[in-house]
């Protein structure tokens, strides 16, 4: 095997979520920074999440990530496990969701730096998500980059049939 991974990448995320508020169920998920998500609003927006090592606990990544994108900890409260998902990528991601309430307004986002125009030798700084936004499970499935949306039915699915709530935050 020559220069290729042996390991899958794995990613870990939180998916913050409220009921009421006049519309019902809503999830708060975040518009990707960064020049490729520009000017894109579909399947451009992801749940607050990111990679983990091998020896990280998974939901303490979650929480961590949460952080880092969100610019603010995650509210305590019990976790629902909404499981993992294969990316069309091969990235395996999982989630968990938690409700709680966050006013978008207040993100301050991580950064991550690149190369900015290709080729350029120009490092340039990028939020790694630049917005944020509550929406309803209809305006997420169109919004969510397309292997995320399993989440979102899952947590429907679980809401509506009671299902079981995980002690503790993790981390």
């Amino acid at each position: 095997m020559t220069g290729k991974k042996t390991t899958r990448r794995r990613s870990a995320g939180l998916l913050l979520f409220r009921t009421g508020a006049g519309r019902g169920l809503e999830v708060l998920i975040g518009h990707m920074g960064g020049p490729f998500w520009t000017g894109r609003e579909e399947a451009a927006w992801s749940v607050p999440k990111g990679e983990y090592a091998l020896d990280e606990e998974p939901r303490a990544a979650a929480r961590r990530e949460f952080e880092e994108e969100f610019g603010h900890p995650a509210p305590d409260g019990a976790w629902l496990d909404l499981g993992e998902a294969r990316q069309p990528s091969g990235k395996t991601v999982t989630v968990w969701a938690l409700e709680g309430d966050a006013d978008p307004a207040t993100a301050v986002p991580g950064t991550f730096s690149m190369e900015w125009p290709r080729k350029s030798g120009t490092l340039r700084e990028f939020p790694e998500m630049d917005r944020f936004a509550w929406c309803t499970p209809e305006e997420a499935a169109k919004r969510l980059v397309k292997g995320q949306r399993v989440f979102v039915d899952r947590l429907r699915k679980r809401l509506a049939g009671g299902g079981s709530v995980s002690a503790g935050g993790g981390g």
